[in-house]
C-alpha cells in the first residue's frame, strides 16, 4: 500500500467529512459522534486539530472562510483541496481492495499461550469469552440505537463489521476452550508433558 502523506485513520476520517461538505472542526467531531464514527476512528479534540494542521500543511486541505455563531468564538471552515480529493480516494481505494496483516495484541498472546499450563489458559479463555459476551451485547445495543435515528445503514456498515468480528472470535475462543476441556486440541499432551515437566524439575531445584 501506497505511503501516505498523513497515515492517521482520523486523517481519513477528516477528508472523508470534508470531501462531503466544507466543515470547521467542531461540525467534525458532531458529526462523526452523530453518526458514531468515534466507535471506529479514534476520537479526540487534541489530535483533532493536530491532524487538521497536518492537512493543511500537505496541502490536502485549506481554510474556506471563518464564521461566528453567536457569541461562540470564530471557527474556522476547511475545505478538501483537488489534491486532498485524489489522495482520499486514492488511500479509500486501497483501504478496501488490499487486504493487509493486523498485528493484534490477541494474536500475539495466541503465538506464546503454550508458557501457560493449560489450566490457567482455560481460565483466561473463560474470562475473555465473558467479556466478550458483554462487549457483543453492548455494541449490538449501540448499532440498534443509532439505527433508530434514521441513519442508513450504509453509514453503519463498519460498525457491522466490527461486531461480526467480535461475535467470530466469540465463537472461536468457545470452541478452543471446548478443545481443550474435552482434550481433542492436537498437541495437548505435549502442552501437559512439558508444564509436568517444567514443575518437576523446579521441585527438585527447590528441593536442594
Amino acid at each position: 500500500m501506497a505511503k501516505r502523506k498523513v497515515s492517521n485513520p482520523l486523517a481519513l476520517a477528516v477528508m472523508a467529512l470534508l470531501y462531503e461538505r466544507p466543515m470547521h472542526p467542531y461540525e467534525m467531531v458532531s458529526t462523526m459522534r452523530e453518526r458514531g464514527k468515534h466507535e471506529s476512528v479514534r476520537l479526540r479534540y487534541s489530535s483533532l486539530y493536530s491532524v487538521v494542521g497536518a492537512l493543511e500543511r500537505e496541502g490536502l486541505i485549506s481554510p474556506r472562510e471563518t464564521v461566528r455563531e453567536g457569541r461562540r468564538p470564530e471557527r474556522t471552515v476547511y475545505e478538501i483541496t483537488e489534491e486532498g480529493r485524489v489522495e482520499f480516494l486514492d488511500w479509500l481505494r486501497g483501504l478496501i481492495r488490499e487486504p493487509v496483516k493486523e498485528y493484534t495484541q490477541f494474536a500475539a498472546g495466541l503465538s506464546f499461550l503454550p508458557a501457560l499450563r493449560p489450566e490457567e489458559a482455560v481460565e483466561l479463555l473463560e474470562e475473555r469469552t465473558r467479556r466478550l459476551e458483554t462487549e457483543v451485547r453492548e455494541m449490538r445495543a449501540k448499532l440498534e440505537a443509532i439505527m433508530k435515528q434514521g441513519l442508513p445503514r450504509l453509514l453503519l456498515i463498519e460498525s457491522e463489521h466490527e461486531l461480526i468480528l467480535r461475535e467470530a472470535e466469540l465463537r472461536w475462543v468457545r470452541e478452543l476452550l471446548n478443545e481443550i476441556r474435552s482434550g481433542t486440541l492436537d498437541g495437548l499432551p505435549g502442552w501437559r508433558s512439558y508444564h509436568a515437566g517444567a514443575e518437576e524439575e523446579t521441585g527438585v531445584e527447590e528441593a536442594r
